[in-house]
């Protein structure tokens, strides 16, 4: 059983470098994620990259949509050349409302038009790569021009590897079939991840003629742990909170509605549209916190994510949607590659 584990950061882009050193000296890390949400996550890892010079760097996500091909490239291209080839770029949609409303930006046909957008990226890389003319011209995007000027320096390190987000059936078949691998949403269950998730990476793979052999899944369970009980009721409490927002969103109802819980995403998505979202996790009883998180001491935590992931995921961060002390989530990775190994 081959699995590792990676650490995910959250926060300002002065404290990583730091971090990201801690983490590398320490050991028994592959690499250091970065999400996008109040900050850039490509300053962040920039920073982390300059300050290491073995783990990888990534994004868990960028948001594809919020920037064209080009952009997304250039930022992309930079980061791999200071990382030494050390990137591992995540991509994500998000979703129609935060494109839209907060980006300002185009939505329509979101898995079509993200088969297109990592269609232009390889386009736009290769030309920069072997000089060839840039010539991609889709339903979506074009890239036509690229003259000397405005062409970085090639590096060396080859294209950073793509891995697609999704939960929907279309946007993992398309990860399936032109990424380089697939992010598991934090929302989903062991159920769902095997009889949604796997069979549509599968047909997309069976799309480019190939297989999942050497295609990445990588993973973020949601892990509710303490070594007190307190300490583990305060977590349940953050994890309830965390499952009902995801669960409020009508383009996650596909999980819920697997296990027959249509009618408990409606509620959460009402309470939601009236700003009542601290009633929203007491609504989660342990049946449905047990299906999406694994709940109990760290020792044993890591266990469990290893019987539920282990023959499934190939790196996996562990998510703790909560105020978790590092040493805490360190000893339940610990118990992760113990009992992987």
């Amino acid at each position: 059983m081959t699995i590792t584990t990676d650490i995910a950061f959250h926060g300002g882009p002065e404290r990583i470098a730091e971090l990201a050193r801690e983490v590398e000296e320490r050991g028994g890390v592959r690499g250091i994620f970065v999400a996008e949400a109040a900050h850039d996550p490509f300053v962040a890892l920039a920073l982390a990259a300059t300050a290491t010079e073995r783990i990888e760097v990534g994004t868990s996500i960028a948001v594809a949509f919020a920037r064209t091909p080009m952009a997304m490239a250039y930022s992309a291209h930079d980061l791999q050349r200071l990382s030494g080839g050390r990137l591992v770029l995540g991509l994500g949609s998000q979703i129609k409302p935060h494109i839209t409303r907060r980006y300002g930006m185009p939505w329509s046909q979101p898995a079509a038009r993200m088969q297109e957008y990592v269609l232009a990226l390889r386009a736009i890389w290769d030309s920069w790569a072997t000089g060839a003319p840039l010539d991609f011209r889709g339903e979506f995007y074009s890239h036509t021009l690229m003259t000397p000027m405005f062409t970085p320096q090639a590096h060396g390190f080859g294209a950073p590897p793509v891995l697609l987000a999704g939960v929907g059936e279309a946007m993992t078949e398309v990860a399936g079939e032109v990424a380089d691998g697939f992010l598991t949403h934090g929302f989903t269950t062991e159920r769902y991840l095997r009889e949604v998730t796997l069979p549509a990476l599968e047909r997309g793979r069976a799309k480019a003629d190939r297989t999942l052999e050497g295609f990445t899944v990588k993973g973020s369970p949601m892990v509710a742990t303490g070594r007190t009980e307190e300490e583990l009721e305060t977590a349940k409490a953050g994890v309830r909170s965390q499952i009902a927002f995801y669960g409020s969103t009508p383009a996650y109802r596909p999980v819920l509605e697997l296990h027959g819980w249509s009618e408990l995403g409606e509620r959460l998505h009402a309470l939601s549209r009236e700003g009542r979202w601290t009633e929203m996790g007491p609504l989660l009883d342990d049946e449905v916190l047990n299906a999406f998180a694994v709940v109990g001491p760290p020792e044993e935590a890591g266990a469990e994510v290893v019987r539920r992931y282990g023959d499934v995921l190939d790196r996996l961060t562990l998510y703790t949607p909560y105020t978790a002390d590092p040493q805490l989530v360190a000893l339940v990775a610990a118990s992760v590659r113990e009992a992987a190994a």
